[in-house]
């Protein structure tokens, strides 16, 4: 007959060991089933914003703009084209390419014309986008 010996009790440190880890795995747990819960599932969402500063540099304008994906999913190719108007006629486009924006990301840049944009209307906006 096999004897068993009686299991000895634990120590102060072993339970309090075990209180930090068993704390530290419930902690885990909650925040990644409170984001699995929260998450927006949202397509790329993009809004272009022109800065306030045009420079004028060597007889060109340089006009400032800012791109800010606030969806939850990445946005690839992303296209950005500048039109300006002046007296209802298009006088200048410009386009820029951004490869990608991850959720939350802003990139800038500029477009650069030869016509004064204060002088028209311009126009920035977003043309397309491809999900990865």
């Amino acid at each position: 007959m096999m004897e068993t010996e009686p299991q000895p009790e634990r120590s102060l440190a072993e339970w309090i060991t075990f209180g930090i880890a068993s704390s530290i795995l419930a902690v885990i747990i909650s925040l990644v089933g409170y984001m699995w819960l929260n998450e927006k599932n949202q397509p790329p969402i993009l809004a272009v914003n022109q800065k306030q500063v045009i420079r004028e540099i060597d007889g060109k304008f340089y006009v400032p703009f800012e791109i800010v994906n606030t969806g939850s999913e990445t946005a690839e190719s992303v296209q950005i084209i500048a039109e300006l108007k002046i007296a209802d006629q298009l006088i200048e486009t410009g386009e820029q390419q951004i490869d990608f924006l991850s959720d939350g990301e802003k990139e800038e840049g500029a477009f650069i014309f030869s016509q004064n944009p204060v002088q028209g209307k311009l126009t920035v906006r977003v043309a397309s986008y491809k999900l990865p």
